[in-house]
């Protein structure tokens, strides 16, 4: 047996440690030069690493980054290398790191920027970058040995071939395809197929002079060239020096002779043929037929495409990571960044697609010379850890996403809302089932194609032995597909010499399900797919075609398949159908149960310090659902499960007339139309209780929830989905979206609606400023994504990609100076603070609360990231209603603490959860390492008192909803009694003859 991996997370001490970062998304509008103007406001915020989207050069126009096509090069739209030293050099005159994101998986299948990429398609197998790529060049599919298949093309290849949409074109020195667009290259030893035509007019033309000569000898070059399906090394070389120097000599020959550029001219158009005449695209086709590539209609992809993609987009290429010259060769230029001190950390994105990721970190960290900063962009699901064996300084984040989340969802009614929900949308099905459908749907379409190459190794693996030699191809596919749609994680971590329990359990658990899934199925196929999956026993390196090395590739490629399964079937299927409440459908969540208990935050974060102490704490990245505060927003509704029928069953009976018929079905259903209203609660812009309601919502916002449905029923893939659209359905869904926001019913619907949302925004802003003290304050790294410290109300990407109102923000930042300088002084500014509550919708109070506790972490950088951690429990009227902790070491204490499921505590949608009305004899009991017993509040400036070890609620949240307590010495050096004053008289004093 291989044996187990250990379990003990390696630990990495980074010689930097970042304390917060913040998230920017670079792209042609917002360049090097934009992040650099940027620096001074981060600085401001407290915030001590900027952390940026990809930056090397990426295709034309991206707006992400993630499409690299050179990783030796600084992508041009962000700036040039002069733009980029000047934003590095600020951010170290400041003393901010540098994170940034690397892509190691993938790289974009675009011949006209990736020249690596377009060296394959023009030489196949014997181009020195055959192996960079995830390529299957004897796939099942006889037609497709030695090519790649490019489903590039709008309609069947017959048909874009005789509109004439396919045209040969000849430039430096070389025949190249067009398709509108794209250039593709065309195999040079094949070229003579279209110049050697009517060589007789040239040479009745050129009689006797030396260009006809060099034109013929060229030809006869290329003719020579090794074929491009060449394996041996020497005549690879030969084909790459043969085919430049062939090139070479074209391309001067049409420069000095006319004749010959005129011949080359006239041969081309006629090989490109003629429309309406069927035979004239003969010798076009005949040449297409000899590349090293197979153009396709876009849709075969899904069945037959034989390069391993990132997800199921056909434009981006997977690589070979697993080998050390691919390594190299994508790492050269971010080594040289990371010696020079421009980059202090990486985030790595996907290594779920990489083939051994656990090589892969420890390669990254032995590139960086010393410990590094790391973070793995890993979706841990239910009850998964992170491996242990990973080199890196934890995830980035989606763990304390969900878990921080799920406190402000009210598990008492949790099965109230499933209840409603089957009701109102008649949808009955567990989650579970919903994710297992929904991985099944991605398999037989997307990821078909993956499958089947999976399905015919397995078959393989079968004829090797007589007792499984009768499993068929058809039972051999069905297996694996099963097993994959029943996996409780995105993958296993098989590989060379290592199987960890989690790989056991994982692979047990997914064969286990199967097996009860499938009961008339063949028994025993179970137990060999459980054994393949499993190699019992590592394979002889000294013999890489051993049946045990075969097991092994076979597993850990299975590997690569189920994490993108998961990922399309749950985060981009199942979250569209499952619409409970949607704020659970997040990244790494579990939507079926989305509320998180005290206990259960607090012991993530007691693990995350011990074992992952510098890991990332997101509540928004480019990849969430939705915006942080949409998110907290909700949440609320969880609490108030009757009121949300109530008025789910009014709005559907006002914008009933909005919906469509379509072939006996409604446009949208009910679970669409649910998600709408969910979705719409959550993207309303923020006002004030008192702004009039408007008759018709702003265009803006019709804009992005009409753009965001779109995506959503897409995504859903019930009624229409990318691959196979029915624009009927979508344009239904859209015109609902504006018909109700702006039509006819608009008026009356917003009169019911905009009441509703705006208690459930109140209710959800003091969600978001706990959600925000917490990330705080938990251990780990908070991360801000771009914007987010005004209210994030985004919706899904592109939405949540739109250009940041950064202007607004620096000038709301500067207005609080005086105020947070008063506070760094030590005085209560109660009054100030009490009236940014008031006016909480122009989100100077996320700001304030943003800026005081990223500039406290700063200063007390090492109380946050390497103090300890103890849950601080409550008693009282109140005590279910708050969440607190405290961070200690040696002589300094923080707290926080927070409320949740405050919506009962609250009197009214204008009051917020503060004072003896709320908190009566609520007391916060802290716990025995926590020896301060007065503590400033460095949100507000107040002064609160322990009381024989216990703290009042309701002098806690005297003036704010949320608190950030900070320990001071006594003068005595004992607990301060309730007749300390601060300002003339404590908070706990005061608190208790609060009106509030």
């Amino acid at each position: 047996m291989v044996e187990p991996a250990p379990e003990r997370a390696t630990r990495i001490e980074p010689s930097r440690r970042p304390v917060s970062t913040y998230r920017l998304q670079l792209h042609g509008g917002f360049r090097f030069s934009d992040a650099r103007d940027l620096i001074p406001y981060l600085a401001a915020l407290g915030i001590t690493d900027c952390y940026s989207s990809p930056h090397f050069k990426a295709n034309p126009g991206s707006r992400h980054g993630y499409n690299i096509c050179d990783h030796g090069a600084l992508n041009p739209e962000l700036g040039t290398w002069d733009d980029y030293d000047a934003f590095c050099a600020s951010l170290a005159a400041r003393g901010l790191g540098h994170i940034i994101d690397i892509v190691p998986n993938h790289m974009a299948a675009d011949p006209r920027s990736n020249l690596w990429w377009r060296d394959v398609l023009e030489n196949g197998p014997s181009s020195p970058f055959a192996v960079y790529f995830d390529i299957d060049w004897a796939p099942v599919k006889r037609e497709l040995h030695g090519k790649v298949l490019l489903p590039v093309l709008g309609d069947q290849y017959g048909h874009a071939l005789e509109r004439g949409e396919l045209q040969l074109h000849f430039a430096n020195g070389a025949l190249h395809l067009h398709y509108f667009d794209l250039d593709l290259p065309i195999n040079p030893r094949q070229g003579p197929r279209v110049l050697w035509r009517h060589i007789d007019r040239l040479e009745r033309e050129l009689a006797g002079d030396p260009a006809l000569r060099e034109y013929l000898s060229v030809l006869t070059a290329l003719q020579n060239l090794p074929a491009y399906t060449e394996r041996d090394p020497l005549r690879i070389i030969e084909r790459q020096r043969e085919k430049e120097v062939a090139r070479e000599r074209f391309a001067r020959l049409i420069t000095e002779s006319p004749a010959v550029a005129r011949h080359i001219d006239q041969i081309v158009r006629e090989a490109n043929g003629v429309a309406h005449d069927r035979s004239s695209f003969d010798a076009l086709h005949e040449l297409l037929e000899h590349q090293a590539y197979r153009l396709a209609y876009w849709r075969t992809a899904s069945d037959e495409i034989n390069y391993r993609r990132f997800f199921d987009i056909n434009e981006l290429v997977a690589l070979r990571m697993e080998e050390r010259a691919v390594f190299d060769a994508t790492h050269v230029l971010l080594k040289r960044l990371i010696a020079e001190g421009k980059v202090t950390g990486v985030r790595v994105d996907h290594p779920d697609g990489l083939f051994d990721p656990e090589t892969y970190f420890a390669r990254l960290q032995e590139m960086a010379a010393t410990p590094f900063y790391v973070v793995a962009e890993k979706i841990l699901s239910n009850g998964e850890t992170l491996c242990p064996t990973w080199r890196v300084a934890g995830t980035t984040g989606y763990g304390f996403l969900n878990s921080v989340s799920g406190l402000f969802v009210d598990a008492r009614h949790v099965r109230k809302l499933q209840r409603i929900y089957t009701r109102l949308t008649g949808r009955t099905e567990s989650f579970d089932e919903v994710a297992y459908r929904g991985r099944l749907t991605v398999m037989l379409t997307a990821m078909a194609s993956e499958l089947n190459v999976l399905a015919h190794a397995l078959n393989r693996l079968s004829e090797t032995d007589r007792r499984t030699r009768d499993f068929t191809l058809a039972s051999c596919r069905r297996v694996l597909r099963e097993v994959a749609a029943c996996f409780p994680a995105y993958r296993t971590y098989l590989r060379p010499g290592a199987q960890s329990g989690f790989d056991r359990d994982v692979v047990a658990a997914a064969v286990r399900k199967a097996r009860q899934r499938n009961p008339l199925m063949e028994d025993s196929i179970f137990d060999f797919a459980r054994d393949v999956l499993l190699p019992e026993s590592a394979p002889d390196a000294s013999d890489p075609d051993s049946e045990a090395a075969e097991r092994l590739r076979f597993a850990m490629s299975m590997q690569q398949f189920t994490a993108p399964v998961q990922a399309k079937g749950i985060e981009d299927t199942a979250f569209y159908r499952y619409n409970v409440l949607i704020s659970a459908n997040e990244v790494g969540g579990h939507p079926g149960r989305p509320a998180v208990s005290p206990e259960t935050f607090h012991a993530s974060n007691s693990r995350r310090l011990a074992d992952w102490p510098l890991e990332m704490l997101a509540t928004a990245t480019h990849d969430t659902k939705r915006g942080e505060d949409a998110r907290a927003r909700i949440n609320v509704i969880s609490e108030i499960p009757d009121e949300w029928r109530k008025a789910v069953v009014e709005w559907t009976r006002i914008n009933a007339r909005n919906r469509a018929k379509i072939g006996g079905s409604w446009a949208p259903d009910r679970n669409d139309e649910y998600l709408f209203y969910q979705a719409l609660l959550g993207a309303w812009p923020a006002e004030a209780e008192s702004a009039p309601i408007p008759a018709r919502a702003e265009p803006g916002l019709v804009d992005r929830v009409a753009e965001y449905m779109q995506k959503a029923v897409r995504e859903a893939k019930i009624h229409t989905s990318w691959i196979h659209e029915q624009a009927e359905y979508g344009r239904a869904v859209v015109q609902f979206v504006e018909r109700t926001l702006s039509g006819a019913t608009a008026a009356r619907f917003l009169g019911a609606f905009v009441p509703f949302q705006r208690r459930i925004a109140h209710a959800g802003m003091v969600n978001s400023l706990a959600q925000l003290v917490l990330k705080l304050t938990s251990p780990g790294v908070p991360d801000f994504y771009q914007g987010s410290e005004l209210w994030d109300l985004s919706l899904v990407d592109p939405d949540n990609r739109r250009p940041v109102d950064y202007a607004t923000r620096r000038a709301l930042l500067e207005s609080l100076e005086p105020l947070i300088a008063r506070l760094d002084a030590g005085e209560a500014a109660a009054h100030e603070v009490d009236e940014l509550l008031h006016h909480w919708f122009d989100g100077r109070i996320k700001l304030l609360v943003t800026t005081c506790g990223l500039r406290f972490r700063r200063a007390n950088d090492d109380l946050l990231l390497s103090g300890d951690y103890a849950p601080i429990a409550a008693e009282g009227h109140g005590a279910a209603n708050v969440v607190a902790l405290a961070r200690l070491q040696d002589t300094s204490t923080l707290i926080a603490a927070v409320p949740r499921l405050a919506t009962s505590l609250a009197a009214g949608s204008g009051s917020f959860p503060r004072g003896p009305g709320t908190w009566q004899d609520t007391v916060l009991l802290l716990p025995t390492p926590v020896t301060a017993g007065r503590y400033r509040n460095v949100l507000t400036g107040e002064t609160v008192h322990a009381e024989n070890g216990r703290l009042r609620a309701a002098a806690v949240f005297s003036t704010m909803p949320v608190a950030l307590l900070r320990g001071e010495p006594d003068a005595s050096g004992s607990s301060v009694d309730g007749d300390a004053r601060n300002n003339g008289q404590s908070v706990t004093d005061r608190a208790a003859s609060s009106p509030r």
